[in-house]
């Protein structure tokens, strides 16, 4: 089943059951599914790492917008953006413990053979396609960063 498909069954779930920020949150997320798909670029095709990507940078666009919100003052709408964010990640891979991601970081330092920060360019590269979807990527590029420095 595809990503779309699981989409539209949680929308009908979310129309029974008459929630009003869950319908709206899938329904952006259908919404951009469907305008990746259509577009010329995807050839009506849209593979696994690209719904991956999509769905991080909207959970990322969320946070963003909540932060600004809570520095605002707008506890209505932080609220919302922080839900919706929520609604968003649970068609994302479970995300790996801070631990987690230190070891695997660790250990890609190890193959690649880093010594130093100037190093981090090849660290990140095979990170960021081994942590697809597992970590936020500000996350692992700090990870990197501390571990790279030595402390």
């Amino acid at each position: 089943m595809s990503l779309i498909d699981k989409i539209s069954e949680e929308i009908k779930v979310a129309m029974k059951a008459r929630n009003s920020l869950r319908l709206e949150a899938l329904r952006s997320i259908k919404k951009e599914l469907i305008e990746v798909k259509t577009s010329g670029k995807s050839g009506g095709e849209i593979s696994e790492d690209e719904e991956l990507k999509l769905l991080q940078r909207m959970v990322k666009q969320r946070k963003d917008s909540a932060t600004i919100y809570s520095a605002q003052g707008r506890a209505d709408l932080y609220d919302k953006e922080v839900a919706e964010a929520e609604i968003i990640s649970e068609f994302l891979p479970e995300q790996m413990s801070p631990e987690e991601m230190e070891q695997v970081v660790a250990d890609i330092i190890k193959e690649v053979g880093a010594e130093s920060v100037k190093d981090m360019g090849k660290v990140m590269g095979v990170a960021t396609k081994k942590l697809a979807g597992k970590a936020d990527g500000k996350d692992v590029s700090n990870t990197v960063k501390r571990l790279l420095a030595g402390e």
